[in-house]
């Protein structure tokens, strides 16, 4: 076993990583960019070293700069995790000429599967069913184009050196097939400088099963069951489990079978994923083998009660597989949730910001949570804006799914927009209960998850105000202690007032919206006069920062967040963001008015579609950005006339920089 390694990655899985290696006794070498330079990952390290600027092509990256570290640090093995230079060829060859071992599979292995064209030829000889298609050298877009009406539509354009949803588009009609490969030869050049596809035939109502397998350099081959990842937005996984749901024996049986000739079949060892599309039929097919961890790797730990990067290290130092096929059982069931900082109101748009607030359930056998971030964290451009991965066991998938929705209630994170409240929403659909599961999930059921916002109940205005009087004249006590008359009226925050009744007016803006409450001051409570009518109100806050409250009589604990004049409520499963207004101030600006579009969030300009005098129609793309390794399209909101386009392609700009503006139809 190695006594030092490096780990070649950030954030949550670098933190997953040293968790097993402490564990083991081994120490462990962090590296860091400019951007993570107070990083968790890096305090929970032995060791930890800078390796350039922020963007991670110029640090994370960089084979030569994660080289140099691990020579001058002694480390004998080199982590990769995920992402990044984890499927790498030409990194782990470097390795090996460094006599550094490389945790991960064998680079002829990284090849073959690093090419989706070449690992499906591959698996075509092995026998391993494959969805009709074509993976071959001709990229001509007429001869893709007419592939795609031969194969028939609906059709799947993939990046053929992609993973994780990029370079990924579903073609309905022949009519956008063109369109759609061009962006998607631009997602895929940008993201793994190969701007190669293939064509496969979309299945409308596949799950997405995958088999996690391993092999050692022994010989022996054998796989840990399956996971359903169908659950995806932007062809990328937000909810996985473990067991797949539905599974029969002999499928499972058929499945892990072919799974583990896949690896046979390119000589593979160490830790990796099979991933296939299974139809309603109960038929399955290849869809592309990640040759390292995968992200949703702990729901597998969980049912089988295994540590997956235990195995990774085992192997790698030579070790063979820690048990046999017949000794591995499935216990219970495990679902994994993404938290996101991302807006599912707006596409699942990626969030930036600073976690100025954030706080996770109690972790226990049934809850675990890998992370590698702390509140006072930034989410920043650079990286991908997962905060964290939340995972929930119980003896059965009822009971996972219970646990899940009530962890789910308890994350709180302020300062960026998060999709914890959507994952509630799935986890509590009835389709989800009911396990009927499909890759069109989301869109099938948008209705019911992305339902319309709505106004802040009495409840939440209640709360809202409490928290704002409590915290009020918890302040006026304070300042009263520091004065010599403790007794004078202006320093009392019940309301008084000469010759009139004791209260306050409070005003929040909701949305478009302005709401008022009236607080009048009883003895020991507030009367709140609120839209719905009167409340009794009165609570404490208590040391922790929570919101112990009693509106009529009925006991509650809610959280109530101050950011400037922004209030973030969560109560239960819900969050709702009020602003505390002052009338006597000006109104901000609103963004947007006089016709502006501006950038919503930093990027890079990669296309521009319009110029300045331009007729254009609503909903036209008028430039796209590139930001958090995704395509983003700015459209245009009404019909109207480009008066300035501001930036040309190849600009990095900031956010909230105005990107165009336009002339509206009637002002034109």
């Amino acid at each position: 076993m190695f006594n030092k390694i490096l780990i070649a990655n950030r954030s949550e899985i670098a933190c997953r990583v040293i968790r097993t290696a402490k564990r083991l006794g081994i120490r462990t070498v962090a590296v860091y960019s400019d951007a993570d330079a107070s990083a968790l990952h890096v305090a929970l390290a032995d060791e930890a070293y800078h390796i350039g600027p922020s963007p991670a092509r110029e640090s994370y990256l960089r084979p030569e700069l994660i080289l140099d570290v691990a020579k001058r640090s002694g480390a004998q093995a080199v982590h990769p995790g995920y992402g990044f230079l984890s499927e790498n060829a030409e990194f782990a060859e470097a390795c090996a000429a460094a006599t550094i071992v490389f945790i991960g599979p064998p680079t002829n292995a990284i090849r073959a599967m690093g090419s989706k064209s070449a690992a499906k030829q591959i698996m075509e000889d092995a026998v391993v069913p494959l969805v009709p298609g074509y993976h071959g050298d001709n990229q001509a877009p007429d001869f893709l184009r007419d592939t795609a009406g031969r194969i028939g539509y609906p059709v799947l354009i993939k990046a053929s050196a992609g993973g994780g949803g990029k370079g990924m588009r579903v073609v309905w009609e022949g009519a956008t097939f063109e369109e759609s490969l061009a962006s998607a030869k631009r997602e895929a050049l940008s993201g793994f400088g190969d701007d190669r596809v293939l064509l496969e035939k979309y299945l409308t109502k596949p799950r997405h099963v995958e088999i996690q397998v391993f092999a050692d350099t022994h010989g022996n081959a054998l796989h840990l069951f399956e996971r359903d990842c169908s659950i995806q937005r932007r062809h990328q996984k937000v909810l996985e489990e473990a067991p797949a749901p539905g599974m029969t024996p002999e499928l499972r049986a058929k499945m892990g079978a072919a799974a583990v000739a896949a690896a046979r079949a390119i000589g593979y060892v160490g830790a990796g994923t099979v991933e296939f599309l299974l139809d309603q039929d109960g038929s399955f097919y290849f869809m592309e083998m990640n040759t390292r961890l995968q992200v949703e790797h702990p729901v597998t730990e969980m049912i089988t009660g295994q540590d997956l990067v235990e195995w990774q290290l085992r192997v790698a130092s030579g070790e063979p597989l820690p048990c046999r096929q017949d000794e591995l059982t499935i216990s219970g069931h495990a679902i994994e949730a993404r938290i996101y900082a991302e807006d599912p109101a707006r596409d699942f748009f990626p969030s930036i910001g600073t976690l100025s607030h954030l706080r996770t359930p109690s972790e226990s056998t049934h809850v675990r949570i890998d992370t590698g971030v702390r509140q006072g964290d930034e989410v920043s451009i650079n990286y991908d804006p997962m905060i964290a991965k939340l995972i929930v066991w119980d003896t059965d998938r009822a009971g996972a799914l219970r646990r899940l929705q009530q962890a789910l209630a308890e994350y709180q994170v302020v300062g960026v927009t998060t999709n914890t409240s959507f994952l509630g929403a799935v986890a509590a659909h009835p389709a989800f209960a009911e396990a009927n599961l499909d890759t069109g999930f989301i869109e099938r059921n948008r209705e019911g998850l992305f339902p319309e916002v709505q106004p802040a109940s009495d409840k939440i205005l209640a709360l809202a105000c409490l928290d704002v009087l409590l915290r009020r004249d918890a302040e006026a006590k304070k300042y009263a202690a520091f004065t010599t008359d403790l007794y004078s009226p202006w320093h009392l925050t019940h309301g008084w007032r000469p010759n009139s009744d004791n209260h306050h007016v409070l005003y929040f803006i909701d949305g478009d919206a302005t709401t008022t409450v009236t607080a009048l001051y009883r003895k020991s409570c507030f009367l709140l006069e609120l839209p719905g009518g009167q409340v009794v109100a009165r609570g404490e806050i208590d040391e922790t920062g929570n919101l112990l409250a009693d509106l009529d009589g009925m006991r509650m604990t809610a959280t109530v967040v101050r950011h400037g004049a922004e209030l973030n409520i969560m109560s239960a499963s819900v969050t709702h963001c009020l602003t505390l207004f002052d009338p006597s101030a000006q109104t901000a600006e609103r963004e947007g008015e006089g016709g502006c579009l501006t950038a919503p969030m930093p990027g890079k300009i990669i296309a521009v579609m319009t110029e300045a005098g331009a007729q254009v129609k609503r909903g036209m793309p008028l430039l796209i950005m590139e930001a958090m390794k995704m395509e983003h399209t700015i459209t245009a909101p009404a019909d109207g006339m480009v008066a300035t386009v501001n930036y040309t392609v190849g600009a990095v700009v900031n956010d909230g920089a105005e990107l165009l503006s336009l002339i509206p139809e009637e002002t034109a």
